[in-house]
């Protein structure tokens, strides 16, 4: 496998394309939106607020975000955007639990397809 299966959402008007689909679902550590992009190829953006923490924790959680992504995403269909905004409950979280939340919001979004 490759090392990332993923592009990344980088300017704000990607960003803000995707929120203002409005298809977005919740769990009590990340919000997740969703857009169709028109392409074969998925894209990720991570949004940490200053208000989980500073700046070592929010990286550390961006990181987790992103690792959590690029393991699941052989079940994570193409043609979509995905913005990930990480919640202040994440931080004392470790990896597992990130991979869990998403893989959840995943579900209810139902673009989850386990091998």
């Amino acid at each position: 496998m490759k090392y990332k299966d993923f592009e990344t959402l980088r300017s704000n008007q990607e960003f803000k394309k995707v929120y203002n689909n409005k298809k977005s679902f919740a769990n009590k550590n990340l919000i997740m939106y969703i857009s169709e992009n028109g392409t074969d190829t998925k894209r990720l953006g991570v949004s940490v607020s200053k208000k989980v923490g500073n700046s070592i924790v929010r990286h550390r959680l961006a990181r987790l975000i992103r690792e959590a992504f690029r393991l699941s995403t052989d079940c994570i269909p193409d043609g979509y955007d995905y913005v990930v905004v990480a919640r202040a409950s994440l931080k004392d979280k470790g990896f597992f639990e990130t991979k869990e939340s998403m893989i959840h919001l995943l579900k209810l979004h139902k673009l989850y397809k386990q091998n």
